[in-house]
């Protein structure tokens, strides 16, 4: 098959157009690095002639509530009209576990806005939806931080390696299309804060972790369901700590 990555220069879709090329798929990456613009249309006719999948992993340059939503809802609409014009069969994109559980976000409030784009776009699709990368703990740790310690809720959060979420969208740009949410989860449950404090501590920073049921995560209240996924989650292979002794939190 012919699979375009949008935003395919990332970190995942680097690790995705990877795996694609090594099943003998030909896979390329479409960014504006590569002369393709999603939020523009630049190039998007020319990179999707005769692609049998667009995968979107694209991000905003700039995270400010507004402008990420602009950058999705256009980016999103210009992919696929040009999909439809192109023939694509299958629109795969990456959204984020729980993005629906908190529209005091401003961020998941446009990746929700981009959801149901795509619901409503007349393309096939999946909407693959990720618990937060093993990765991107530290982010979490400096968000929490207070007066030299971490304060993070005890909601529950069960994170996954970026090279898990890689091979995971991989099988379904593979797979037809769902045409509804796949969420994607690591193998372990646990909680936000301690799974920062791991983080931490195979880090070897030495900053404590309170676990407060009150704190919040990126200024939002939790819930009980956290940042876990449902029932029926694909699930990555890769433990934490089989991640911090290969990759680690410094790669």
């Amino acid at each position: 098959m012919k699979i375009v990555a949008i935003g395919g220069t990332g970190l995942i879709g680097r690790k995705m157009i990877a795996i694609l090329r090594g099943r003998g798929h030909e896979a390329t990456a479409a960014s504006p690095s590569t002369g393709v613009d999603a939020y523009s249309g630049a190039g998007l006719a020319a990179a999707l002639e005769g692609a049998d999948v667009v995968v979107d992993v694209t991000n905003p340059r700039s995270f400010d509530p507004d402008a990420a939503r602009e950058f999705f809802e256009r980016s999103t609409r210009n992919l696929l009209a040009a999909e439809v014009e192109a023939g694509v069969g299958h629109h795969l994109a990456l959204s984020v576990v729980g993005a629906d559980r908190f529209p005091e976000r401003g961020y998941l409030r446009a990746k929700v806005a981009q959801e149901q784009i795509i619901e409503a776009g007349g393309v096939p699709y999946t909407i693959a939806r990720a618990t937060q990368f093993y990765e991107f703990l530290g982010a979490v740790a400096a968000a929490g931080e207070d007066g030299g310690v971490v304060r993070l809720p005890t909601s529950p959060m069960q994170p996954i390696a970026a090279d898990d979420v890689a091979a995971l969208m991989a099988d379904l740009a593979e797979a037809p299309p769902a045409n509804g949410l796949v969420e994607l989860a690591g193998p372990e449950p646990g909680t936000i804060a301690g799974f920062v404090g791991r983080f931490l501590a195979a880090s070897g920073d030495a900053r404590a972790v309170v676990a407060d049921p009150a704190a919040r995560y990126f200024g939002v209240a939790t819930g009980e369901k956290g940042l876990a996924p449902g029932e029926g989650a694909r699930i990555g292979p890769t433990r934490f700590d089989d991640w911090a002794r290969s990759a680690g939190p410094s790669a």
